[in-house]
Formats: structure tokens, sequence, C-alpha cells
């Protein structure tokens, strides 16, 4: 009798053909394997009629969407002059901005709404105390050489950051957070005794001197370095695609110096998260070229972020109908431009002086005839819809009044601007439109209020190493501030006294640190903190001009989930843009459309 599970040799033979059949059919239809350690990268096999597109790393395309070789995002960089490093870590003002950071994974993710998600942590937790943060690594990652990413990349990292022999030029974002991070900066203890320490190689801690409930969310800038190349080529290890090391889905395959900069793909155990795109190319370019490239079909998109886009500019894609629907603008990092003052000594150690300078700017004016669709006027820091915002209550506080500022100057002790020093406006290497601004300001200043005021737009390293080794050594100075984090001690943050500027408020410093860490009451920390807003502006910490709506120029031909509405109704690509930061870049892709542009890929 047969066993109901026998098969008889002829069947065995045919069963045997079929499978085999079938096997071959599966496998020239499957995604090519990412194997731990990178080599030479197959072209993608051309689809059969029908069948799915699959780009060279794996992962089908949008039904819509152009072959694997189109898949390449051209983008313009006019900051070129001080771009020297494509690592956050290494150096924040002497990066490309927003297409840098992608060679690694930060421990948290953004999303368009800017909320938080796991980026190279799957989670994390906090201990009772409110002080001890616990990350979980995620255990697939993998640096392209073959070696894993764990927690002592991390660790090398933050000590880094921290080391005074590095003098990190962002070492201030986590002072008075991390455990022992100033004391590092400072040299006052060895950097083994900083707040970060690996557990195992997949657990990571972090001790905070105060309870930090933001923590998660400012930790957006964590992407590593990896432990072993610093420790063999140095900090600048990124800058030479021969020593390049990458766990992030890009690698640097090329960096021409003043000709352009090339990220390829590249292979880690991570291939649900392979962005569509295969390829980004950076190209140089000066301000006032790049609407006409882009209409040349030279890019495929234009940031206008930081007043990338000058005011003829935007008067001119305004004008246009074809540009004006291109052009998508976006909260950006709610950044806010403002002016501020060494408040230390004469003459803006007086209030009233202050006072007048505030009451003399037209925001109105200057956001209808220059910043036009790039700005809206600020009358505090936080703009409207950042969290504790409360911009409509500062609307009159400051208002523009030439009477009100001449009577406020003369009651300090210049009537008429007689004996008033001759002042000179600091800027921070500022593209055409804060430019236009600061001049506009400036032209008030002498016309109504008689000051003679030079502005000067200094170089963006020398601007900041002023204002970091001695803000006194800026007398009157226009620099913007967008936020790193989703919160407001993020954004205050920066005027609490020790930071950035030399305005201190022992009220403003009260409020700011007790809302700072404050848990579980979160209507009451929003209301200290805009509390202590109002103590800012009403002791005129900075004359706040404008908030920036920054705007793209975005080919019709670019799609996915960061170019489609947010809760906001915002349809521009947010903050923080090109960048393992953000969840952004994993959903873009160009479509067939781009042919009706571009009918060859960029090589």
């Amino acid at each position: 009798m047969r066993h109901a599970g026998f098969v008889n040799r002829p069947q065995r033979a045919w069963i045997f053909a079929l499978v085999l059949l079938l096997a071959l059919f599966v496998q020239a239809c499957a995604a090519p394997a990412a194997p731990a350690t990178e080599g030479e990268q197959p072209a993608a096999e051309p689809a059969a009629a029908g069948a799915p597109i699959v780009h060279s790393l794996g992962r089908e395309l949008p039904a819509d969407a152009a072959p694997p070789e189109q898949q390449v995002l051209v983008y313009p960089y006019s900051g070129w002059a001080n771009f020297t490093t494509i690592d956050l870590f290494q150096a924040v003002y002497q990066r490309a901005d927003a297409i840098t950071d992608i060679l690694s994974d930060s421990l948290v993710r953004l999303d368009k709404d800017f909320k938080v998600h796991p980026g190279a942590a799957t989670e994390w937790s906090v201990d009772d105390s409110g002080l001890v943060w616990t990350f979980k690594l995620d255990p697939n990652l993998m640096w392209n050489d073959g070696t894993p990413v764990t927690a002592a990349d991390y660790v090398a990292t933050f000590q880094y950051g921290a080391d005074p022999a590095h003098a990190w030029d962002f070492a201030w974002y986590y002072q008075g957070v991390i455990k022992n991070w100033a004391q590092a900066v400072a040299g006052e203890v060895p950097l083994d005794q900083l707040g970060v320490v690996a557990l195992d190689d997949h657990t990571l801690q972090f001790t905070t001197e105060a309870p930090a409930p933001y923590l998660p969310s400012m930790l957006t800038y964590s992407a590593p370095l990896q432990k072993k190349a610093l420790a063999e080529h140095g900090g600048f290890y990124n800058s030479d695609p021969a020593t390049s090391v990458s766990s992030g889905p890009y690698k640097l395959t090329e960096w021409t110096r003043d000709v352009r900069l090339v990220y390829g793909s590249t292979r880690t155990t991570r291939a649900p998260t392979f962005p569509y795109l295969e390829k980004l190319i950076v190209m140089p370019t000066s301000q006032g070229t790049q609407v006409a490239g882009y209409q040349n079909n030279e890019y495929d998109f234009v940031w206008g972020n930081q007043g990338m886009l000058s005011p003829a500019d935007l008067e001119f894609i305004q004008s246009d109908p074809e540009l004006s629907a291109e052009y998508h603008t976006n909260p950006g990092d709610f950044r806010t431009y403002y002016f501020f003052f060494d408040d230390t000594k004469p003459p803006f150690d007086n209030l009233k002086v202050r006072q007048a300078f505030a009451s003399a700017l037209d925001r109105e004016g200057i956001a209808e005839s220059i910043l036009r669709i790039s700005g809206i006027p600020a009358y505090s820091y936080l703009m409207p819809g950042f969290p504790a915002s409360n911009s409509e209550a500062f609307k009159s506080t400051y208002a523009f009044d030439i009477e009100a500022a001449k009577q406020l100057l003369a009651e300090a002790g210049y009537p008429n601007g007689e004996g008033f020093p001759k002042l000179t406006l600091s800027l921070r290497d500022e593209p055409a439109l804060p430019q236009a601004v600061a001049q506009a300001y400036a032209a008030t200043i002498k016309d109504e209020l008689g000051i003679d005021i030079e502005v000067t737009n200094m170089e963006r390293k020398t601007f900041m190493d002023q204002l970091q080794a001695d803000p006194t050594e800026i007398q009157f100075g226009l620099i913007s501030y967008g936020m790193d984090f989703l919160d407001p001690s993020n954004m205050l943050g920066v005027f609490k006294s020790g930071g950035r500027h030399v305005w201190s408020n022992p009220e403003f410093d009260t409020l700011f640190d007790d809302a700072s860490a404050m848990t579980g009451d979160d209507a009451k920390r929003t209301q200290m903190f805009m509390d202590a807003e109002k103590v800012l502006v009403d002791d005129v910490g900075g004359v706040f001009a404008w908030h920036v709506t920054p705007g793209d120029l975005i080919k019709p031909y670019l799609k996915g989930p960061a170019l489609e509405p947010d809760s906001s109704g915002f349809a521009g690509w947010h903050w923080p843009y090109f960048s393992s930061f953000s969840d952004l870049l994993q959903g873009v892709y160009i479509s067939n459309d781009v042919t009706n542009y571009r009918p060859e890929p960029p090589q």
C-alpha cells in the first residue's frame, strides 16, 4: 500500500524540473541581497514588460517612477567658500547645510510634522530621576567597510565634540545638558568623565545635568563619526572619498573642490530604508544664477532657506506663472532674524537706547518691500506655530514709531543722535536679502535718529569665532537662529546668561531653567516659557525683525511624501532636508515626467 506522501520517480523528475524553473524565474526577478561589506554594485537588471522596476540596491520603485539611471538629484549650493566638511561633529558652520549629514544615522529622526521617530536607536527610556537615558541601537547597522556600528562610535563622536583640542564650533549646543560637557570643553575634566557611555555594543547611555525631557528631540544632532576612521585619519576623513566611511544610504564618491560633490548609493544591511534616489550631485553656484540654472533644467531643486534666493529672484518668481507654481513655502526651522547688542557698555547698556532701536524698525515695510514671500514680521522671538509662541501679544510692544524712538533716544541723553558713537552693524556672511534688510534699517536710523551705521558682511567663521570667544567684540549685529529641536528650551536657550549673547537677565534665566526641567504639567511649562519670552522682549535682549518662511523651487517630477502637505498645509520640503536627521529623503523619487525636462540622466 502506497503512503499518501509517496511520489513515484517520473513524477519526482517532473516536479523537480518545475521547481528548478520556478527557482530560476524567482532568482531573475528578485532584488539582489545587500551584503554586509560593500563591493562593486551591479547595475539594475532591465525589468520585463509589466514587471516592477527595482533600483540597484533592490528597492522596488513606484509605478510612475523614472528608471534607476534617472533617479539622480542635482542640487546647487552657493556657500562653497566656507564648505570644508560634510560632518556636523567636525564643524557645523563649515558644512554645506542641507546636503550633508547623510553618511551615518542620528539616534532619532524627524517626520514632516517634526515628530521624533527611531533612527539608529530602536527605543529609549529614562530612569525615575529623569537624568539617565538609555538608547538601544539597531544591531543591523553596518559601516560600508564591513564593521558594525556600535555604541563606541557614538561615545567617540561625543567625546570628539567636547574635546577642547578640537574646539568644535557647535560645542555650546550640549552645554548644561549632558553631564560634564561644559567641564570637558573647558578642559576641567577628562573626556571619559563625559555623561555619554557605552554599556555594551548596542546600548548607549546619557546622563544629564538636570532633567531634560527634550533630550530625544535634541539628539536629532547625533549622527556619529566612525571611531576607527576618526582615530586613523582625523575629523576630516569624510572629506576624501579614499578615506570616507558610511553607514547611511549614501557614500561620498567624488568631491572636486569648487567643481562638484557626488554621493552614490551604498550597501548596508538596512535595505528597507534605502532611498529611491540613486545619486545626489551638488554643484557650486553663485547667488543670482540659481533661478536661471533651474529654468535651464540644470537643477532639480533650489533651496531657498536663509535668503539663498535674492529679493530680485523672489520678485521674478512671483511674476512668472510657471515658477510661482513650482515655488513651495514651508516653516523651515522656524528661523528668526534679529539684531543684537553688546549691552555691557555704552551706548547699549541703556535700556532706552535699545527701546529706541526696537521702535525704529519698520517690520511691516521691510516685509512688504524686501522680504515679500520669504518672511513675515517678527515682534518676538518664537515664530507662530512653534511651541509656546505668543507672537500676537507682542505686536504693540515696540511697534514702528519714529517719534517714540526719537523721544527715547533723547531721554537716554542722545537728542537727535548727538554724541552717539558711529556704529558698525556686523552680519554673518549673509546673502542679499538679509543684507538688504540691514541696509534699510541702517538708513532709517541714520535718516531719522541721526546715527551713522556702517554695515559690514563678515566672513562666517570670523564672525562666529568672535561671537564665541568674546561676544563683546560685536557691538551691534544681525544674526538668525532656527530650531535644532522642537522645544522652547532650544530657541530661548540662545539668550540664557553665558550663552551666545552678553544680554543677561536673572528673571529670564530663572523662568527658563525652571520651565526647561519641568515635567508633568505641559500647560504650566508653556506659560513659563511665554513669561520668559516677555522678559526677553521687554528688556530688548534683541530687536526681532522677521521670521523666515523659506520657499524652494521644486521640479514637478519630484514626488513623494516629503513634498505632500503636512498637518499645517505646507507642501515644501521641510528642515532638516536631505539628511539622516529626517525620514523625508526615504520616500522622494523622480517620476517619468523628468524626460520632458532632461531626456538624458546627469552623469
